[in-house]
């Protein structure tokens, strides 16, 4: 199952950034260039940093300076994530590129890539909700109430796991097709955010 493949790469990289817990760490890939689990690992380690980005950023006596200069390392991670789900569709368009789509195919809501971004995102719910399922400083009905919540999560991993199988099934057989839309994000670009272009002037 591709999905538990790509589950396991996920675990890994989270569990490699926590050995540091340091947004500076730098990336250590362990899988060939040409693998997809290289691709795999590289985002979620994209995403395993944002979230630490976003639990900073949260900080109530943050610097303002030190706020806007994160806020901007977001804006960046947030443009590498949606390139390394644009990079993840490439290898499955590649994929299923000799595939006979029947007529009566129908497209999917999302590709492949972002249900995987989806997988990844809630690998990293699960790792944080387990860790405060079992704090130990942390109140008895503090656990109970994270453990219930884990539980929900863990549910929802199969679930998802189960359509994205269902979904490259489909691909496979002909029975969906994909496309590839590039996200056109506007706030980052100099033509296209009205703050930036008007300060060009």
């Amino acid at each position: 199952m591709f999905s538990k493949l790509a589950y396991s790469v996920f675990e890994q990289s989270i569990r490699d950034y926590h050995q540091f817990d340091n947004v500076d760490q730098p990336i250590n890939n362990p899988f060939p260039k040409e693998k997809i689990e290289h691709l795999l690992y590289l985002k979620n380690w994209i995403d395993t940093v944002q979230w630490h980005f976003e639990d900073i950023i949260r900080d109530p006596n943050i610097d303002p300076v030190a706020a806007l200069t994160l806020k901007r390392r977001i804006d960046a991670s947030n443009q590498e994530r949606t390139d390394m789900v644009e990079y993840i569709d490439g290898y499955f368009l590649q994929k299923y590129a000799q595939v006979a789509v029947k007529n009566e195919a129908k497209i999917n809501s999302e590709s492949p890539a972002w249900a995987f971004d989806r997988l990844s995102i809630l690998a990293l719910k699960i790792y944080h909700m387990q860790e405060e399922a079992t704090r130990e400083e942390a109140s008895q009905d503090h656990r109970d109430k994270c453990q219930a919540k884990l539980n929900v999560l863990l549910e929802q991993r199969t679930d998802l796991s189960t359509a994205i199988e269902d979904l490259l099934t489909d691909i496979e057989n002909g029975d969906k097709f994909m496309k590839v839309y590039k996200q056109m994000k506007m706030y980052n670009d100099d033509d296209l955010n009205p703050v930036l272009y008007q300060n060009k002037k």
